[in-house]
């Protein structure tokens, strides 16, 4: 009985995993291409989840999910536009210090808009129940969630290693240096990437929703675990954040199962034990600054 419960909550770890890959892939495809450290991701993917709840009222669940991350993409390319095009060639820590500002701006509009109190919201009638596999007992709505999340990462990879885009974009995050000396500016691709991030990062919010706390702070909470995921999967690889955020899923799940308390500690050792094996995390690559 005792490994069934423990399979399970490895099934459940994953679906955490998956729910941190949404955020960090998208904040590990900014910082590779652009060398921007997006403090503001964080927001993009509370404002996924607002905008996702207050759609569904009008719209239906389906509905809402597809359109709040588009929405939220579409903001993307202004905020790649006209803030994050500033600190391309810039100190790496003013984007840091102006996308921080960004994200206590951010979270005091939604304050503004939606309120203060936590935004309740609901698993539809249709995806809710439970699916019954042997002894075992799974979430219908959260194995949803794993296949969605498994057909997002399937569809990146594509766009990244089977498109003349994603070919561009690779070479410009392992050598911008080529890339500029044949002539291409990756400055029009950045647009893209943020549209990519933080609609990825909106989709996380709006597909949670339902099984975590919408409220205005939501978005710090989720930025510090999806830093810690891209430094222990490493800087610039794709299935190294993959890796990494399954692993972290599973770790907390597995912990919660015979450690409640230690539940979140149990990520930051994981990062400690990574990083003092293998400092540029479990795939990671050198990256170089892109030139415009």
């Amino acid at each position: 009985m005792q490994l069934i419960f423990l399979l399970e909550q490895v099934v459940n770890g994953l679906v955490l995993g998956g729910y941190y890959l949404l955020i960090a892939l998208g904040l590990s495809l900014i910082f590779s291409v652009g060398g921007i450290v997006n403090l503001a991701h964080g927001a993009f993917y509370a404002l996924g989840a607002y905008l996702a709840v207050t759609l569904g009222h009008t719209l239906g669940f389906g509905p809402a999910t597809v359109v709040s991350p588009i929405l939220v993409a579409v903001l993307g390319i202004f905020f790649e536009r006209f803030i994050l095009r500033r600190f391309y060639e810039e100190d790496p820590i003013l984007s840091l210090l102006v996308t921080f500002g960004l994200a206590m701006v951010a979270e005091q509009i939604i304050r503004i808009v939606w309120g203060a109190a936590p935004l309740p919201a609901r698993i539809p009638e249709a995806l809710n129940g439970a699916v019954i596999v042997g002894n075992m007992l799974f979430s219908k709505y959260r194995l949803i969630l794993l296949a969605i999340v498994a057909l997002v990462l399937a569809a990146l990879w594509l766009l990244l290693h089977k498109t003349a885009f994603g070919r561009v974009v690779r070479a410009g995050i392992q050598r911008p240096d080529m890339v500029a000396a044949l002539g291409i500016r990756l400055q029009p691709y950045m647009t893209s990437i943020v549209m990519l991030g933080v609609g990825m990062a909106a989709l996380g919010g709006a597909l949670f929703a339902p099984i975590t706390t919408v409220h205005p702070a939501m978005g710090a909470d989720i930025i510090t675990v999806a830093f810690v995921v891209v430094i222990i999967g490493g800087l610039g690889s794709f299935w190294g954040v993959v890796l990494s955020a399954l692993l972290v899923g599973v770790v907390r799940g597995v912990t919660i199962h015979f450690l409640p308390s230690a539940g979140e500690a149990s990520m930051y050792v994981l990062m400690f034990l990574v990083l003092i094996l293998r400092p540029r995390g479990l795939l990671g690559e050198p990256i170089e600054k892109f030139e415009l």
